[in-house]
């Protein structure tokens, strides 16, 4: 089977991390018999040094003629100062909503090798950790109107705030669904006790649970849903929610795990094609320095290939290389502890490339 695969090294950390899932993704093409085609494609602060612009046109248009999209990672202090509508960031925003890409699939759990690294409680921990947050990933605040005024001679900053019925429906499909092939457990969260977008989003969500009658659904306020992830992360299968919201608890999620480094994320529209990144930031600080940790982006290309390619046996196969690894003590520096065996990001990319098996 021939992919075409448009490559997004983006800043900082980025190129090292995506060259590592690319050896990762060549490795997979050799032993399966595929062919695996790239296309790089400049955006983030990269792209504004170059172009002007965090994601010039003729880059969208790659990514759109590509059957899915690898990201790094953008951003940085470095571009601090730009204007808004120039920042790193932008050009992730305006790429998803180009891709069409809504829905965005953060898994937090948790690898057994690296238990002891968890912030949490053994006790919590061994209750276990495996849950999704399906987050709405073109709606609500981030894409409403955004302006500062000046109001009785003083500054106001107003953010919109908009989410439609045909928008929640979209997203709350995408939650029972995914809840369908799990443990069938769909824990919806908002802030209706407050917030009219709220209230629309937990009246369509139960409106929709007629229609899955075979699925549990619960209702949460976003700040109990942040204690309770802490608290008792096992009672979670899957978690729907908008925008904002999940940003914040899968960022959250991500770290009761051990580290960011090791979690991967998808997002999907209508179609196959998908966008997939590690949930880590672009790491300015130890970029260059072949220290990052390319588990997540190499996991994320696991979640391309079963997601948008069809190809379980292939992601299995760089899940168990990964497990592998860890088993044999590798740790990058962001997951290591006393006893493990050190090793940068070229080298772990080494190791998960030569533990990858057919079979």
């Amino acid at each position: 089977m021939t992919k075409h695969i448009a490559l997004i090294p983006g800043d900082g950390i980025g190129p090292e991390i995506v060259a590592q899932a690319k050896r990762v993704l060549d490795r997979v093409a050799d032993l399966f018999g595929h062919e695996f085609t790239y296309t790089e494609v400049a955006m983030g602060g990269n792209a504004v040094d170059k172009y002007g612009d965090p994601l010039p046109r003729e880059m969208l248009d790659k990514c759109l003629a590509s059957d899915s999209v690898l990201l790094g990672a953008v951003g940085g202090p470095r571009w601090n100062g730009v204007p808004g509508p120039m920042r790193p960031e932008k050009g992730l925003l305006r790429l998803r909503a180009g891709m069409g890409v809504y829905s965005n699939n953060r898994p937090a759990k948790i690898w057994p090798q690296l238990a002891s690294a968890s912030p949490l409680k053994p006790e919590i921990v061994g209750k276990g950790i495996d849950f999704l947050i399906v987050r709405e990933l073109i709606g609500g605040i981030y894409f409403g109107k955004h302006e500062t005024v000046a109001e009785n001679g003083e500054r106001v900053a107003i953010d919109e705030l908009r989410y439609s019925e045909s928008e929640i429906r979209r997203i709350g499909r995408i939650g029972f669904e995914t809840a369908r092939k799990r443990n069938r457990r769909l824990c919806s969260v908002e802030k209706s006790n407050v917030l009219d977008s709220s209230r629309l989003w937990k009246k369509v969500m139960h409106e929709l649970a007629a229609e899955y009658p075979d699925v549990e659904l619960s209702d949460m306020l976003v700040d109990n849903c942040a204690m309770q992830i802490v608290k008792d992360p096992s009672q979670f299968d899957v978690i729907v929610t908008e925008n904002m919201f999940g940003d914040i608890l899968s960022d959250e999620a991500s770290m009761i795990t051990g580290s960011i480094g090791m979690i991967p994320s998808s997002s999907l529209g209508s179609g196959t094609r998908g966008l997939y990144e590690p949930i880590h930031g672009s790491a300015p600080d130890i970029a260059g320095k072949d220290i990052a940790n390319p588990i997540g982006t190499i996991l994320a290309v696991a979640m391309m290939l079963r997601d948008s390619f069809h190809m379980a046996a292939e992601a299995d196969c760089i899940e168990a290389a990964v497990s592998a690894v860890l088993d044999d003590g590798y740790r990058t520096g962001d997951i290591f502890s006393p006893g493990c065996t050190l090793v940068g990001c070229r080298e772990m990319g080494r190791l998960v490339t030569e533990n990858l098996k057919k079979g």
